[in-house]
């Protein structure tokens, strides 16, 4: 069998092949990635002594010896000193949309069975490229969830004209499944950075049901919840539910998820059958619109990635991507 990294690194093998992980991943994205973001989203874990310096070493060994990149305060994979100056844009670009990200929110909470909202995707991990939109995913009470959607797919179609740049709302789960089924490296990154708006509770719940994520990263804890919006039901989401809390409810959700379910077969009919179950889950607890694939590309990409770095550098990696 080959090294597991080459014999000229001095420092730990199995230490230096966790760090590079996250790595992997990011650059995938054109991202590269601090220190402390590296110890955040690996799987490297110390508790008897502060785990930032031995990875500051270790980076500076595979920087030295031509494995990484180190461009400004960041680390990468590729050799692109414009990655730096693009993070930072992204960065600074993301802060305006956290601010719509709550307005929006602000709005959702006002429709029915609203019971959580969280950004996900770029903008959760605090990152709003030019041609970015921002992404929700909202918990709502169950047996309710086809309405809260079909409202609020109804309101960004009407209203927005159909413009996706502020209210992406493409996935949905209701209180009673709050464990991601899909379980993989794309799934515990978005579990780990989405953001909390609205309900905290929703929240806490969600993280203590997603507790498979420390598989893949032991080292990162919840959000902050001091950003999150006071939870306090207002009078239109009181009288919506009033009216809905009847037999009309469970009509039209069951309903509104057979007329989307529909839909989708007919507009995605040339979508292999395995693929369509994840890409657009569509169950009475939970509603996922995710038809360019996207985990299932990240996922290729990561592990592209890390085999051309094993046969550009004559290593075999401790890497594997597997399902949970």
């Amino acid at each position: 069998m080959k090294p597991l990294i080459k014999s000229d690194l001095s420092c730990d093998l199995k230490i230096a092949s966790q760090i590079l992980e996250p790595l992997f991943y990011y650059d995938i994205f054109s991202y590269p990635l601090t220190v402390h973001e590296i110890y955040e989203f690996s799987c490297y874990k110390r508790i008897d002594e502060t785990p930032i310096n031995q990875i500051e070493a270790v980076l500076a060994e595979l920087v030295e010896k031509g494995y990484l990149y180190e461009i400004d305060q960041f680390y990468a994979l590729t050799k692109a000193p414009k990655w730096g100056q693009a993070r930072k844009e992204n960065n600074q670009r993301a802060l305006k949309y956290l601010k719509r990200a709550h307005k929006m929110t602000r709005l959702m909470t006002c429709f029915p069975y609203v019971r959580g909202v969280f950004v996900s995707g770029s903008l959760s991990k605090n990152v709003m490229p030019l041609d970015g939109d921002i992404d929700y995913f909202i918990v709502t009470k169950p047996q309710r969830l086809w309405v809260t959607r079909t409202f609020l797919v109804l309101f960004k179609k009407v209203f927005l004209f159909n413009s996706k740049k502020h209210f992406c709302v493409n996935y949905f789960v209701d209180e009673d499944l709050l464990e991601i089924e899909e379980k993989n490296r794309f799934t515990a990154t978005e579990v780990a950075t989405v953001l909390p708006i609205y309900g905290r509770q929703m929240y806490q719940d969600f993280w203590a049901a997603n507790g498979w994520l420390n598989t893949y990263y032991p080292n990162v804890a919840p959000r902050n919840l001091e950003q999150m919006l006071p939870e306090k039901q207002g009078w239109i989401q009181f009288f919506m539910e009033k009216i809905l809390n009847t037999k009309l409810g469970d009509w039209l959700d069951a309903f509104f998820m057979k007329r989307t379910l529909k839909r989708w077969d007919e507009k995605f009919e040339g979508m292999a059958a395995e693929d369509f179950k994840i890409a657009l889950k569509s169950r009475r607890n939970v509603s996922k619109h995710h038809p360019r694939l996207f985990q299932q590309k990240v996922i290729k990409a990561f592990m592209e990635r890390v085999e051309a770095f094993e046969t550009k550098h004559q290593v075999e990696l401790d890497i594997k991507e597997s399902s949970l």
